[in-house]
């Protein structure tokens, strides 16, 4: 991914086996903060390279925004290392057994977070993307003392039903194509490639970082290759999203810092976005605490999978607390405009 960056994958120990997750280090870096990084629904860790990168890869000399910026990799503590894992049930950790739900993987990810040396004296900024924004609000709600900041992106607030339609009607009609794709089976990684490049919210935004994403999503053998997620994990992990009990909690306790960053447009581009306006306006009515911000210009999936939507992560990530200072600046050719 670059010159300056490290990037490897472990496994830890859970219920049940072993848990994979990727991480990219600052080469050179001493110290740092920790970021954990927690994917969506059907997705995996390499949902995350363009977050880490603009993270941890400080700008060329003379494109930063200050002079701090010519110091280069280990001038100071910043980020030092993104963690992402494959959550229970997808990717690598598709063989993990249920029962699933936000609170197996929020002490899954709390396995993960000690795995990478966080604790109570070194907390972790906590980010979640779609369901995993739902699994990082129970984590920081079981485990609170592995957590210091929360970030959520397009995700972690209960969906509500259209009207007319109960929570079960609505998840089918939010995630059946993805229970549908899952059930499919592919002669090549490349049929897997073609089928998901007529996909609308990738219009314009192809890259090779997403081809590798899609290429790891995969299992078994040719010509019977099927997408890495478990069937019976989406069909579990769907419940939480419209208000299970641990997540409903965890929203009620939530003692950390938290921003919530909406993408403009939906799952598949489209509007209105997967969190309309008047969800939002419910969220700083009962959750005054969550400082909630848009983010023009991307859709459900290029919020964290584009230089651009990733810009704005990052942005969110250093707002608070020691990072702002310690982390060199966002480049600007990757601010959205």
């Amino acid at each position: 991914m670059s010159e300056t960056l490290d990037y490897r994958t472990f496994d830890v120990e859970v219920r049940g086996g072993s848990l994979r997750a990727g991480e990219w280090s600052r080469r050179g870096a001493e110290g740092g903060q920790t970021v954990l990084a927690v994917h969506g629904v059907t997705s995996s860790h390499l949902a995350w390279p363009f977050v880490a990168r603009q993270l941890l890869v400080p700008p060329a000399a003379g494109q930063g925004d200050s002079a701090d910026d010519a110091e280069g990799p280990g001038s100071a503590p910043g980020v030092a290392r993104v963690v992402a894992p494959d959550l229970r049930g997808r990717g690598r950790s598709n063989s993990l057994p249920g029962p699933y739900g936000m609170a197996q993987h929020a002490d899954d990810l709390a396995a993960v977070l000690r795995a990478a040396g966080a604790d109570a004296d070194r907390p972790a900024v906590v980010v979640g993307h779609s369901m995993g924004a739902f699994a990082s609000l129970v984590l920081a709600d079981r485990h609170a003392e592995l957590v210091e900041r929360l970030v959520l992106v397009d995700g972690g607030i209960p969906l509500a039903p259209p009207p007319g339609m109960s929570p079960e009607e609505a998840l089918q009609a939010l995630l059946g194509p993805a229970a549908e794709r899952l059930r499919m089976e592919f002669a090549s990684p490349e049929a897997y490639l073609d089928y998901w490049e007529p996909h609308p919210a990738f219009t314009g935004a192809w890259t090779p970082e997403f081809e590798e994403y899609i290429r790891y999503d995969l299992d078994g053998a040719a010509p019977r290759l099927r997408p890495a997620t478990a069937l019976a994990a989406l069909a579990d992990d769907n419940a939480d999203l419209y208000g299970g009990a641990s997540l409903l909690g965890a929203l009620d306790r939530l003692r950390v810092p938290t921003l919530l960053l909406r993408a403009e447009r939906g799952l598949l581009g489209q509007l209105p976005p997967l969190y309309p306006d008047e969800v939002m306006d419910r969220v700083r009515e009962e959750h005054p605490a969550i400082e909630v911000r848009d983010v023009p210009g991307t859709n459900h999936y290029t919020i964290v999978m584009t230089a651009d939507g990733a810009a704005a992560v990052a942005r969110a990530v250093l707002a608070g607390g020691p990072l702002a200072a310690g982390t060199a600046a966002l480049r600007d050719s990757d601010t959205p405009g």
